[in-house]
């Protein structure tokens, strides 16, 4: 979601964004170059910690394989007292002067944390930086998140609880620790972490890795500057001293080359993508032993390897308190909100009724940046700003030290931010409780090409196939333009932009219904089912929902795709097309909250690619991943009485209450 940058996915705790100003530093400032103003904020911030907090840094966790994490550690000055603990485990670079960046980022979170009463821990992922090991993705041992855990909370300053709190990256490990069982994981508030989710009722991403069987391309330049299997570490006899000082000058952090990743996506075979741009080998394409899977592209979604590491399945219990922030243009909201319902459902005791999800119309990690105009692409959602840090909180007063004001009972269970009306709205469930299905049928005369054909939605289907057919080249895919999506640098801008333009290719078919006579509100899944065919061995049909406005501008609301080689499931093997045989394929639903003002349109288009948000299918049939040869392939929506091609979406009949 940034500009292109090697490492793009946030990590930074919201209790980070509490930036606290102190008195004039009385300790002499640090070299380089940063300017006055950085320097002096950082100092005042160093002061301010140093004269409320107890400061140890760089204290090195034995893990029971003996590899040695290290972390930053933070608690109120007062030997009498004991704390409970804000936990916060991260791949990025949290060193404590953070050479490059200015003012640290857990130092400014964890002023925060003392001061209202919490020690605060930063700590790194196995293999980055200060931290002993070798990364895989989510792959390090599940036992390290039990290790750290008994270790912070027999800690003398410690209360014996400890709450999680993250976003992207620093949150995705969170749920399968969770899961564990450790007693002193007393509270999880999870941001923006589908990355951390494998599979959970219809979703099968295996971490964001596919979608329908397609694979998202957003962790392929991510991976670049993560998968560092060779990189600087320092001797096992090295001292606490040693490192502190050392972390004055040292941050570890690669120097990667710039990459135009508009470009780098387009590298044929995939699997040798990062080798191309001279990025490190590691994960993604090598077989490395502590990948004991195998390298990542290279697994199927039903792999045995997706279960070896850290990612949650829904046949993980998690049973303590959840604090959920996700938003609508996110890469993941649908595993997400699946996964929040799930835990609502099956969890234990009191914790089935201590679930509370938060969902804003940003993109990904953008929770505090919104605004009182807030624009995510180029639609403008109006004021949606939150009070997420008080609400964070008020849950961790509640579940970590037991004695807050009890403000989570009375919050609502599930607080959304419904586009289009641009307000904040409150439900004890998602959906909302007043919510029914509605079903579109696809229908058109066979020239639903375009955004001038004559492609509709309308609540019945049309007697005789009339199908629309349109050519898939994946040397000529359609570009991803806008989207549910985060990371990609400079490939994909994220967020909701006019898709007119893009509905002027012959390749795109344009489903659209009639305008809305009555203010229409759309809030939860939308599940596309196709019948389709093609003269390939395998392809793919992607789905994109909109809002159309009276003048014309077409907002896209979320996207999905399936590859047809899984349309009979992730969990068995592929299974390839016949030419012109016609298939019924229901994709993953998507999700979104939309109102639809009067005169408003609803329109879906159907492709064959949405790329480089997700990778191409060469539709030969092959392994994809090591194909540098593409068939064109011609293929087919049909919709009739006997092909019933349909969009079900979820309409609130009853408006929900809206935030004071």
């Amino acid at each position: 979601m940034r500009t292109p940058k090697l490492r793009t996915r946030c990590s930074a705790p919201l209790l980070a964004l509490a930036l606290f100003v102190g008195a004039r530093a009385s300790v002499a400032q640090p070299g380089g170059t940063l300017p006055d103003s950085i320097k002096a904020k950082r100092w005042a911030i160093e002061n301010e910690l140093q004269s409320l907090a107890v400061v140890n840094r760089k204290v090195m966790i034995p893990m029971r394989d003996g590899i040695r994490i290290p972390a930053d550690v933070y608690y109120p000055k007062g030997a009498s007292s004991k704390y409970p603990a804000i936990w916060v485990r991260t791949p990025y670079n949290f060193n404590y002067w953070d050479v490059a960046n200015g003012v640290p980022r857990d130092m400014t979170s964890a002023l925060t944390a003392v001061k209202r009463g919490y020690a605060y821990i930063d700590m790194q992922e196995r293999g980055h930086f200060f931290a002993e090991g070798n990364y895989d993705i989510l792959g390090a041992p599940l036992s390290d998140g039990d290790d750290e855990l008994k270790y912070l909370s027999a800690q003398s300053w410690s209360n014996g609880k400890v709450g999680t709190t993250g976003c992207s990256s620093t949150a995705e490990w969170q749920p399968a620790v969770a899961s564990l069982g450790n007693p002193a994981f007393a509270a999880m508030n999870v941001q923006g972490f589908g990355a951390g989710v494998g599979k959970v009722g219809p979703y099968n991403e295996m971490g964001n890795w596919y979608r329908g069987g397609a694979v998202q391309m957003l962790f392929i330049d991510w991976l670049m500057g993560e998968q560092n299997q060779v990189r600087p570490m320092f001797p096992a006899n090295a001292t606490q001293a040693d490192l502190i000082r050392v972390s004055k000058s040292f941050d570890l952090a690669q120097h990667l080359p710039p990459v135009d990743w508009a470009t780098a996506f387009w590298h044929l075979p995939e699997q040798d993508l990062i080798k191309a741009v001279d990025g490190p080998h590691g994960i993604f394409a090598d077989s490395m032993p502590v990948a004991s899977g195998g390298a990542m592209i290279k697994r199927a979604p039903n792999d045995p390897a997706w279960r070896r590491g850290g990612l949650w399945h829904d046949d993980m219990p998690i049973n303590i308190p959840g604090l959920w922030f996700m938003s609508w243009y996110d890469v993941s909201v649908g595993p997400n909100l699946a996964m929040y319902n799930h835990v609502r459902k099956t969890a234990k005791g009191a914790a089935a009724n201590q679930q509370w999800a938060i969902i804003a119309p940003v993109g990904h990690c953008a929770y505090t940046r919104a605004s009182e105009h807030t624009v995510v692409g180029e639609r403008d959602m109006g004021d949606a700003r939150l009070g997420y840090l008080d609400i964070t909180y008020s849950f961790f007063d509640q579940f970590l030290k037991g004695n807050g004001d009890h403000a989570m009972d009375t919050m609502p269970k599930v607080r959304y931010f419904l586009m289009g009306m641009n307000q904040w709205r409150t439900s004890d469930t998602w959906p909302p409780k007043d919510a029914a299905p509605m079903t579109f049928h696809l229908g058109s005369n066979g020239n639903a090409n375009t955004l001038n054909g004559d492609g509709t939605l309308s609540m019945t289907a049309q007697k005789t196939d009339k199908p629309d057919l349109f050519t898939y080249d994946p040397m000529k895919p359609v570009t991803s333009y806008g989207g549910n999506v985060c990371c990609q640098g400079n490939a994909v801008v994220p967020g909701s932009l006019d898709q007119s333009k893009m509905e002027a290719r012959p390749d795109i078919l344009v489903y659209t219904t009639e305008p809305f006579k009555e203010g229409t509100e759309l809030s939860g899944p939308i599940s596309p089912t196709l019948y389709v065919s093609s003269d390939a061995k395998d392809t793919d049909f992607t789905v994109k929902i909109i809002d159309v406005y009276p003048d014309g501008r077409a907002y896209n609301l979320d996207e999905s795709i399936q590859r047809m080689r899984y349309r009979e499931g992730y969990d068995k093997a592929p299974v390839m097309m016949e030419n012109g045989k016609v298939y019924k394929v229901t994709l993953q639903p998507l999700n979104t909250s939309n109102y639809f003002a009067p005169g408003h349109r609803l329109r879906i288009e159907v492709t064959s690619s949405n790329f480089p948000r997700f990778d191409r299918n060469l539709n030969t049939g092959g392994n994809n991943y090591d194909e540098t040869k593409a068939v064109i392939a011609h293929n087919v929506v049909h919709h009739s009485a006997q092909y019933p091609s349909t969009i079900t979406v979820t309409i609130v009949k009853k408006p929900a209450a809206i935030v004071p």
